[in-house]
């Protein structure tokens, strides 16, 4: 169970990630040793599942963002892993989710630009099994990514 003091670490590590464990602990007024407990077991526990880079797209070469609607012609437990399988090995969507409702999925994929992303919809997106209906819309603005959770 997450507690108050685990709260305090994790929105603390939320703003930044690289934060020692003395300067965690100086933040949330703990001494190091109990603060070094919480982090590994946040940790061990999955409640923190990694730590990242947040690094700018267009710096890349991928500056190109576009959310796809997804609808299967078919959801059996079979075709929906293959499509997920193949779904998260591709390294040009950065984000999916499974939706309730009229479209199975909505993901969330990078480019180098518009024509990159055509190659992209019309060798590895439309090639994904069972998909029926691809809808794309295009990012014109990004607002707000990447926020932490409301610790």
């Amino acid at each position: 169970m997450v507690d108050k003091i685990d709260r305090s670490i994790l929105r603390s590590l939320q703003q930044d990630g690289r934060r020692t464990a003395t300067a965690l602990a100086s933040d949330i007024g703990l001494t190091v040793a109990p603060c070094h407990r919480r982090l590994r077991e946040l940790e061990s526990s999955g409640v923190i599942r990694g730590y990242r880079a947040d690094i700018e797209r267009s710096a890349v070469g991928l500056g190109f963002e576009a959310i796809v609607f997804v609808t299967l012609r078919q959801v059996d437990r079979a075709t929906l892993a293959e499509f997920e399988r193949q779904v998260i090995a591709n390294t040009h969507i950065i984000e999916a989710e499974r939706l309730f409702g009229d479209i199975d999925y909505l993901l969330k994929v990078v480019a180098a630009d518009l024509s990159a992303y055509q190659h992209f919809y019309d060798e590895e997106l439309s090639a994904l099994p069972a998909v029926e209906q691809l809808t794309s819309t295009i990012v014109m603005k990004n607002l707000k990514a990447g926020a932490g959770l409301p610790l």
